[in-house]
């Protein structure tokens, strides 16, 4: 074996040493052809041949080359040319050693549309241009509670509307609503704050949200004091509130550095032992912490500090956050060090996606060097967080593998549940897990067909039949799982002996009060107690209730957009065809009945009659 292996690099270091010396893009695949890393060079032969010398390479490379049996390589014009490249491809097939991070999607924002009468805080995934917009933009932040919760302040601290009415088209329309009574509300509804009013009010806000408190408290002493002079004690009252509350707010915010500093600080570490790494950014606006956010990376992951040749790494990282975030400030500092080259590199590439010159840097003394401090102490934190309940994950599956006597342990396990409502809507959820991690991104949903009976066996089988033949989804599962019991499990391996598919499978028995009892075979004595390993039992519940938690959401999702799209087809002229547009386009009926005539028949296969009924017909419902 170690011969054939040695062999093996021998092969792969003949191919890579006949690689020109220009940029480009590499591609790693195993013995199945899947795509396992994706990286790009300067010079594709010196790195590529470099994984296959006979050297020492860190632990996590080496799990890689391991399991390299053949590469690829696209040439490119330029270095920038491969990063972007590169970024694309692992985009697209999720190498299973490369990092992975959020969508630029994910990352939310605060919005305040200053050019509207009375403009609300609200939260957006997609940055607009200022001036076409019209709006302000706060962020990025790590998560959309992270927004509510600073939006929820905004409005305590300020007395923001946070109803759902819209002004001034609802002014003196409503009743007084409950933060108004509270004091919690400046109280629009009721027309007594003019526009004017109401920005003066939001300039405190908007410089809370640049970081800028002492600012806010100034501006709001100063109307105070003009309140008290005009002899408005109840408005100056509610200064005096607000500039307390925001007293609070500033104890709780960390300031390190002076007001007017706007910079990203990104850190990194190693674990020793290998196990993991972690990669903190730590968002300056204002001077002080607007956000911060930790990037946890297993074992299997790639996130050398310098890759191979000072290359890899945290450029791949770099990249790759930046691509998912929509504004990048004017300085980025990194804990560790980089290549003229790579620095250079990442510079000119960020630049381009800001439109404006962006600094990359590693700081060596000062507030800079300090900041880069604080962030490396965090992911070193949120490294030992993530290695401890690694351990924990690991033991977990240890004991999952002996109570199976199972060859591997199962790192990559995939459930399956059947929901239906009688013969329709009959619907297959997958689910997977990871390393003991749920991997919402690998979830897959599969639309049986109906007709008769529903016939639980006959779903199972159609539902991992159609699963087999997705190898473009990456490896097969260690273990698979199901919603059942025996009958269950004697279906799908009849399915693999069929294709000749060689993975263990279980099914998740429940007792007389639907909870979880037990793992089965395929026959009735084949039944495994997990009751006294409580971290297993504990693993299989939450697999179990989170399977069938997807499933049943997403067979009553489906049997909704149904039924809506049934109550359209009432309407003379409209066919499923018909009732499927308009509801793709409209999402629901309530914003289908808001539309006029002429935006109904804006829709592709809609005529002027067909738009002219509809209307009709949803407007005759509501009366």
């Amino acid at each position: 074996m170690k011969r054939l292996y040695n062999d093996r690099l021998d092969r792969l270091f003949r191919e890579a040493s006949e690689l020109p010396m220009c940029p480009g893009v590499y591609i790693m695949r195993n013995k199945s052809g899947a795509v396992i890393y994706v990286g790009k060079s300067r010079a594709l032969r010196s790195r590529v041949s470099q994984y296959f010398a006979n050297t020492e390479h860190a632990v996590k490379t080496e799990r890689m080359v391991s399991m390299v049996d053949r590469f690829d390589t696209i040439i490119c014009k330029s270095e920038m040319e491969a990063l972007t490249l590169e970024n694309a491809l692992i985009k697209q097939y999720e190498p299973r050693y490369n990092i992975k991070l959020k969508d630029a999607k994910s990352y939310p924002y605060i919005r305040i549309g200053i050019g509207e009468d009375y403009p609300r805080l609200t939260m957006t995934r997609k940055r607009g241009a200022e001036k076409s917009t019209g709006a302000l933009y706060f962020g990025p932040y790590s998560s959309a509670g992270a927004v509510r919760d600073i939006v929820a302040s905004m409005e305590r601290v300020f007395r923001l509307p946070a109803c759902k009415y819209e002004f001034p088209r609802d002014i003196g329309r409503v009743k007084t609503c409950v933060y108004d009574q509270m004091g919690r509300c400046c109280g629009v509804c009721r027309g007594d704050v003019t526009p004017e009013e109401y920005k003066e009010n939001l300039k405190s806000v908007i410089n809370v949200l640049r970081g800028d408190i002492t600012a806010a408290k100034t501006e709001l002493e100063g109307r105070m004091m003009r309140y008290a002079d005009e002899e408005n004690f109840e408005a100056a009252a509610r200064c005096r509130d607000s500039i307390a509350a925001l007293g609070k707010l500033k104890e709780r915010q960390h300031v390190v550095a002076s007001p007017e500093v706007e910079r990203d600080v990104i850190a990194y570490y190693a674990d020793p032992d290998g196990i993991c790494s972690c990669a903190t950014l730590m968002v300056i606006r204002g001077g002080a912490v607007a956000d911060k956010q930790s990037f946890e990376f297993g074992a299997a992951q790639l996130m050398d500090e310098n890759g191979i040749s000072g290359e890899g790494g945290m450029t791949e990282f770099l990249t790759m956050l930046y691509a998912g975030r929509e504004y990048i400030p004017r300085e980025v500092l990194v804990s560790f060090p980089l290549e003229d080259g790579e620095r250079e590199l990442l510079s000119q590439y960020l630049t381009d996606r800001a439109g404006y010159r962006v600094a990359v840097r590693t700081p060596e003394r000062g507030e800079g060097k300090k900041l880069a401090e604080i962030a490396y102490e965090n992911a070193h934190v949120a490294a030992e967080q993530y290695k401890s309940r690694a351990k924990g994950d690991t033991a977990t599956l240890g004991k999952l593998a002996q109570l199976l006597s199972l060859e591997v342990v199962p790192e990559l396990i995939e459930c399956y549940d059947i929901s239906n409502l009688g013969g329709e809507h009959i619907t297959a959820g997958m689910i997977v897990a990871e390393s003991g991690k749920l991997k919402k991104s690998a979830y897959k949903l599969f639309s049986i067909k109906g007709g008769g009976a529903p016939d639980d066996y006959a779903s199972m089988s159609e539902a991992l039949r159609r699963r087999f033949a997705h190898r473009d989804w990456g490896p097969f599962p260690d273990l698979i799982l199901l919603d059942g019991g025996a009958g269950h499990v004697s279906t799908v391996r009849a399915l693999e002996a069929e294709l000749g598919v060689d993975v263990p499978v279980f099914g998740m028995v429940k007792d007389d009060y639907h909870k979880t009892r037990a793992l089965i075979g395929e026959h009735e004595d084949e039944e495994i107690s997990i009751a006294r390993e409580q971290d297993v039992f504990q693993f299989i519940y939450k697999l179990q209730e989170e399977v069938h938690r997807f499933t049943v959401s997403s067979m009553r999702r489906a049997k909704s957009k149904t039924l809506r799209r049934s109550s359209l087809t009432e309407v003379d002229g409209i066919g499923e065809a018909k009732a499927k547009a308009l509801m793709s386009h409209f999402g629901t009926l309530s914003k289908m009945r808001e539309a006029s005539a002429e935006d109904i028949a804006a829709v592709r296969g809609i005529s002027d009659k067909n738009a002219r009924d509809v209307y009709e017909f949803l407007h005759r419902k509501d009366e």
